[in-house]
């Protein structure tokens, strides 16, 4: 492997701003935050709106609140006008 041209790999905390739950794991994602987790060490934080946590399918909730309301001007823009 060629060196000084793969992004770091380590660990990060996903932080899910709907719902308030926080995971950590690896990933390549860069962030400027850093958090301070359980285990007493410091992690960059990565803000995220929707996980696990908070996504319709995961949690049997069979609404979903559209932030940006995409769905509402789907439909105001390309409903039939009889």
């Amino acid at each position: 492997m060629r060196k000084d041209i793969h992004p770091e790999y380590r660990e990060v905390v996903f932080q899910d701003t709907s719902s308030d739950y926080s995971f950590i794991t690896r990933s390549t994602m860069n962030s400027e935050e850093t958090i301070k987790w359980e285990d007493g060490k410091t992690y960059p934080v990565v803000k995220v709106e929707v996980s696990s946590a908070s996504h319709p399918f995961y949690t049997g909730k069979k609404l979903f609140v559209d932030t940006a309301g995409r769905v509402e001007k789907f439909n105001k823009r390309y409903v039939n006008k009889k």
